[in-house]
């Protein structure tokens, strides 16, 4: 059984990793979930359990630690950041064979408000984390990066290629920090290949547009204020926390006037996830530092995205046209070539999938997981 920890992994896209990694057919694997719990809730680990059948997960009295009664699925509540604390949990379980790195600060707008924050909280937390995989010999990570490093685009109709330009036109400071990141990392793997030390195999990861929720109904996307993400905030819409949704410009140069973006939908995310660490342990990408766009190809626009909602709902969404706003440009969308050709990855589900599923979740927890 090969042990993986987890960072961030009670978030939105970390935990349907979770099921991913604890359903997988083809290789057994265990995970450590370590979260500070900012923007996110322990309860999706009760519901990564159930949906994954362990039995009897439990958290103690002050919910800072948890664990089924196989041992597949530990919790410890844990800021990256803290050195002392992370520590203490390689210390706990000895030794990992791969890290999954999700956790950080995401909020695009909150970025540019708080820069220092999220370089001191981004690029701390994945200092500490390499510092401790090397002195405790775990040298297998997938990094949860993003599409945002590659900028606004020369050609904004291309879809973009891992080796295009990286970093240049970056619009804010969340794309920033992964972007250093991402330089970190191949720096760092650079250095392990010099004096014959110990060779790391790293997988950056760049998402584009994750939507949906398992299929379940029990776990999906669950913001904390008013949604950044154009999904959820429709969702919200639809089930009336929120009035209507505001498109932000209608005069693009796309068929119907707004923008359009690649959304592939979270299971096929976390699915990735999984073929990356297979790439990694005894595939072609060990001791590589391997870069993968995560996306479907397909693009559809913000009208798109509204009226395949309604169809799921079974009503029109309201909205409303709005100015445009800053730094948002016409089309984003993946190559995802690579992904299938290294490692067998590719996006299964569609539109439909994503918004019926996003609708059973939000219909079955209204308000998120949140309970009543």
């Amino acid at each position: 059984m090969q042990r993986i920890l987890v960072t961030g992994g009670c978030g939105y896209i970390g935990s349907h990793t979770l099921v991913s990694l604890l359903t997988s057919s083809s290789t057994t694997y265990s995970v450590v979930v370590i979260d500070n719990l900012a923007n996110s809730s322990c309860e999706s680990l009760h519901r990564v359990a159930d949906i994954a059948s362990l039995q009897n997960f439990t958290l103690n009295a002050d919910g800072t630690a948890g664990q089924d009664s196989e041992g597949r699925l530990s919790f410890r509540k844990v800021d990256c950041c803290d050195e002392d604390a992370l520590r203490a949990v390689f210390e706990e379980f000895q030794s990992f064979t791969a890290a999954i790195h999700f956790a950080g600060l995401k909020a695009v707008g909150e970025s540019k408000l708080i820069p220092l924050k999220y370089y001191e909280v981004n690029i701390g937390a994945t200092w500490t984390l390499l510092n401790l995989m090397e002195q405790y010999n775990c040298r297998q990570i997938v990094f949860s990066s993003s599409a945002t490093v590659y900028g606004v685009a020369k050609d904004e109709k291309a879809k973009l290629k891992e080796s295009d330009e990286v970093g240049v036109t970056i619009t804010n400071c969340y794309g920033r920090t992964k972007y250093m990141i991402e330089q970190i990392l191949t720096d760092f793997h650079v250095s392990q290949s010099l004096e014959n030390k110990h060779k790391w195999s790293i997988a950056i990861l760049r998402y584009f547009n994750p939507a949906g929720a398992h299929p379940s109904g029990k776990m999906g996307e669950d913001p904390d204020g008013v949604p950044n993400n154009l999904m959820p905030f429709v969702a919200q819409v639809a089930v009336g926390r929120r009035p209507h949704v505001t498109i932000f410009g209608n005069d693009y140069d796309t068929p119907d006037g707004t923008g359009i973006r690649d959304y592939l939908h979270v299971m096929d995310l976390a699915d990735g996830h999984v073929a990356a660490l297979r790439h990694l342990d005894g595939g072609k990408g060990h001791s590589k530092l391997n870069v993968f766009n995560l996306g479907t190809g397909t693009g559809y626009s913000v009208i798109d995205m509204i009226e395949a909602m309604g169809k799921a709902v079974g009503r029109p969404i309201p909205h409303v046209i709005g100015p445009r706003r800053p730094g948002d440009v016409t089309i984003y969308m993946a190559d995802p070539t690579r992904a299938k050709e290294e490692m067998g990855w590719e996006a299964t589900r569609n539109l439909d999938d994503m918004c019926n599923d996003l609708w059973r979740w939000q219909t079955m927890n209204p308000n998120g997981y949140l309970k009543e």
